[in-house]
Formats: structure tokens, C-alpha cells, sequence
């Protein structure tokens, strides 16, 4: 993993676990303690200069949720350059997560594997 961590976005990162919204709450509590597939996941991850929703290092698979008040321009942006670091990244909507949290993880496991 690229070393870009430095103070000031590690605080961030905190503070975005500390403040984690709803959709973000229900996906960690199906993904945290190896409870997806076995697979250890970070949230409020730093990678290279971005921080990313939640981390499979082990697949380099992150996972952003992007809601429909984002700037799509700005967020196909972080994607490309998380690609340029070797990971792949999906986006999903926070309504998504809440209205069909299985769904969400089918589809995150295919994702994984593909």
C-alpha cells in the first residue's frame, strides 16, 4: 500500500469513523470482523491521498458510497487514480445498502471475484 498517510489525514479519517452515516453503519456492521466471506475490511481507509469508505487490502478492493449529491465528474476522478495504484474500486448508492443489504453483498462478492 502506498505510504501517503501523514497527520492530517489520518485525523480525518478518524473523524470519518466517528461520523459514520447510516448506509455506512449497516455495511460495516456485514463486512467488520471477517463476517464477509473471511475477508479483513478497513473503513475510513487511507489510500494514497484519498480516504475510501471501506478497504479489502487483501483483493486491494475499495468501496465508496456515493449518494446522488455528489459530483460524478469528482468521483469517477479518485477511482481512476486508485486504479492507477492497483485497486479496484465500487461505488454504490447509500439506498442501495439500506433498502437491500444482501442484494448489496451479492453483488460486492461478484464484484470481489471478477
Amino acid at each position: 500500500m502506498p505510504a501517503y498517510r501523514n497527520d492530517s489525514q489520518r485525523l480525518h479519517a478518524r473523524a470519518l469513523r466517528a461520523s459514520m452515516t447510516p448506509a455506512e453503519q449497516a455495511l460495516w456492521q456485514a463486512l467488520r470482523s471477517h463476517r464477509f466471506h473471511g475477508l479483513a475490511v478497513r473503513r475510513q481507509a487511507p489510500v494514497g491521498p484519498w480516504i475510501v469508505d471501506f478497504l479489502i487490502p487483501a483483493h486491494r478492493f475499495a468501496i465508496d458510497l456515493i449518494d446522488e449529491t455528489h459530483d460524478r465528474a469528482a468521483d469517477r476522478a479518485p477511482a481512476s487514480g486508485l486504479a492507477l495504484l492497483g485497486y479496484r474500486c465500487l461505488h454504490l448508492p447509500p439506498r442501495d445498502v439500506l433498502g437491500d443489504l444482501p442484494a448489496t453483498l451479492r453483488r460486492l462478492a461478484r464484484e470481489i471475484t471478477a
